[in-house]
């Protein structure tokens, strides 16, 4: 067991092992492009530029957060000549974002309407 000092409890080392990973994983879901990135991916291998153009985003931003996904392990590529295709790694991420869908449908979509949830984002806005 290992005591989270915080809170003056025991927690088991599992638990606290999982929490800063799990809070990894949504972080790096955490942003719209990344999840319109995510949503293409999970039809089929694209490349930057298909991206750029099926997304409407900017070349150094599809590429941002491509980077950004493959740190956190969620995207890797293939070389093929002088171009890369990009593709999910793991394909239980689209069962997470189903069940974050059905989780948003249960609640009525309450995180967006969230006051903190809209404070933080506008927060995020101004820093941008």
């Amino acid at each position: 067991m290992a005591i989270d000092t915080d809170a003056g409890r025991c927690v088991s080392a599992d638990i606290a092992a999982g929490i800063p990973p799990a809070a990894a994983l949504f972080h790096s879901l955490a942003d719209e492009n990344r999840l319109r990135i995510v949503q293409r991916l999970a039809r089929g291998e694209a490349r930057v530029v298909d991206l750029t153009a099926e997304l409407g985003l900017a070349q150094s931003t599809v590429s941002k957060h491509l980077a950004c996904l493959r740190d956190c392990g969620l995207v890797d590529y293939r070389a093929e000549g002088r171009q890369s295709f990009y593709s999910l790694t793991r394909p239980e991420l689209m069962d997470l974002l189903a069940s974050a869908e059905h989780l948003l449908a249960a609640t009525g979509h309450a995180v967006a309407l969230c006051p903190t949830y809209d404070r933080a984002l506008a927060e995020e806005e101004t820093v941008s």
